[in-house]
């Protein structure tokens, strides 16, 4: 089995910090950008796993990529370049502290909520009756909070201008992007045969401007369901075929884990590492209707750090 990446420590010229996030390893240079590195790293339940997913990385960093490019006519975006199969470059943004998650579909977190009970999501509410994975007549906005630790939590349009979180104006804007780029992205997705269900955006402010920062439209951060099938299976309260991170969640539930106070991550054994990075590679293909071409698994740090000081070094 291929190795994952699962850390980098680079020392880089212009460097004047690093960023562990979940996945991503970021840089940030002087001069007001950031070199960020997708690495094979896991997350569900916001809590980092044990192992790592080959190919995951490049997967993430190069679907990023494509759907910033492809969606910069509607909002401007934060990438400079992506020098390496695992890296992008862009500009730094100060990040808004919510993230704007999109539902066209009752499914995932959304669904556990209502099935407990609750018919008011992060202000929206929601009528009896539903059923898991069912449409909802109109794309809705249930923002988070942006944890840089632990968990992100529901909180409401309201709440998020009321605190000053964002301000009214910002927080308009921050909507109206948001049905945009999943406008944007439905559209993209069905042409494949594919629904996009759910996402998330991150927005930034750079010199006054609200740009569109970190990944969009991966396996990451949002769920597809397959096009074909959908819905018979709905009908008859079959689970939905698809490419998201949600099948990792589902089957770490299945072994009693939800990242609760107390529960034991399962061990992971080789062929469950090598089925997710399968999907990876599959909803890469699937979305964008290109051959995934494995990139160089010898010296891969050796290798990013290169790519990365080739870009630094053309930058000047």
């Amino acid at each position: 089995m291929e190795k994952a990446i699962i850390e980098t420590n680079f020392n880089l010229p212009g460097q004047n910090s690093l960023y562990n996030g979940k996945v991503r390893d970021v840089y940030f240079m002087n001069g007001g950008y950031l070199v960020m590195v997708v690495t094979d790293r896991i997350s569900a339940f916001d809590i980092v796993l044990p192992r790592g997913i080959p190919y995951k990385g490049q997967v993430l960093n190069q679907m990023a990529s494509e759907f910033l490019d492809a969606t910069a006519d509607i909002v401007p975006n934060w990438k400079i370049d992506s020098p390496d199969p695992m890296v992008t470059a862009g500009h730094f943004a100060e990040p808004f502290k919510v993230e704007m998650v999109i539902r066209g579909y009752l499914t995932g977190h959304a669904w556990r909520l209502y099935k407990a009970g609750k018919r008011d999501i992060c202000g929206v509410p929601l009528p009896d009756g539903m059923k898991e994975h069912q449409k909802l007549p109109s794309p809705v906005i249930t923002p988070t909070t942006k944890a840089t630790r632990g968990h992100d939590e529901d909180i409401s349009r309201e709440e998020i201008i009321e605190s000053g979180l964002v301000s009214q104006s910002d927080y308009e804007k921050l909507e109206q992007y948001t049905y945009d780029l999943f406008e944007r992205g439905t559209k993209m997705a069905e042409e494949k045969g594919l629904i996009l269900v759910d996402t998330k955006y991150e927005f930034g402010k750079k010199n006054g401007e609200i740009i569109l920062i970190d990944e969009v439209h991966t396996p990451d951060s949002s769920r597809y369901f397959y096009s074909d099938g959908y819905l018979e299976r709905f009908e008859k309260g079959e689970p939905q075929r698809q490419l998201s991170k949600e099948f990792v969640r589902e089957w770490l539930i299945e072994k009693g884990f939800q990242g609760r106070d107390g529960d034991q991550i399962p061990g992971i054994p080789d062929d469950f590492i090598e089925s997710v990075s399968e999907r990876y590679i599959e909803l890469y293909e699937m979305i964008t209707g290109k051959k995934f071409k494995r990139a160089p698994a010898g010296d891969v740090t050796g290798r990013i750090k290169s790519n990365i000081l080739n870009f630094i070094d053309r930058l000047r």
